[in-house]
């Protein structure tokens, strides 16, 4: 099916080598979906860490429930390679 551009305000057919290059462009973005998705756990879990950051001061007595949620959260991208991994994820549940 072809697609089109527009120029000027009128609806101009993109020529095979914008096709392609448009083909190109579709195909690296959809490449780098498992690695948009990794980075968006990781900035999730990042802020949920920072979130609980003040437990981990040296005047402040962490319990042994944060600390674990906090080794979850730290644990949670080992091992997920793909979007459906990050998908699928199970997120720890703050103490």
């Amino acid at each position: 099916m072809p697609r089109f551009k527009m120029v000027d305000g009128v609806s101009v057919q993109l020529t095979s080598d914008e096709e392609t290059a448009r083909d190109n462009e579709e195909a690296a973005w959809a490449a780098g979906e498992d690695a948009r998705a990794l980075a968006g756990m990781r900035r999730d879990r990042d802020r949920l860490i920072a979130e609980t950051d003040f437990y981990a001061l040296s005047d402040v007595t962490m319990s042994s429930d944060m600390a674990t949620y906090r080794q979850a959260l730290r644990d949670l991208p080992s091992g997920k390679t793909t979007k459906a991994h990050v998908d699928g994820a199970t997120w720890p549940t703050k103490p």
